[in-house]
């Protein structure tokens, strides 16, 4: 029996899939575009970059699961 907390996760990833598909379908250039400023973009501020949305993420899912 899978867990819930898994089934969630893999709910999760599939949205994130969903919603990258749409973005390139969408607009493939202006992805080409973002994907060349992240390649110019520092480390250091990429790094602080994905910890904060992570955090976000985190409190995000916090607090639609508290209620």
């Amino acid at each position: 029996m899978r867990s819930i907390a898994f089934a969630d996760f893999l709910i999760g990833v599939g949205i994130l899939f969903v919603l990258e598909g749409l973005l390139f379908a969408a607009s493939p250039a202006w992805m080409r575009k973002a994907m060349k400023s992240a390649l110019a973009t520092p480390d250091s501020l990429l790094r602080v970059v994905g910890i904060g949305s992570a955090v976000a993420g985190l409190i995000l899912i916090w607090a639609v699961r508290r209620v």
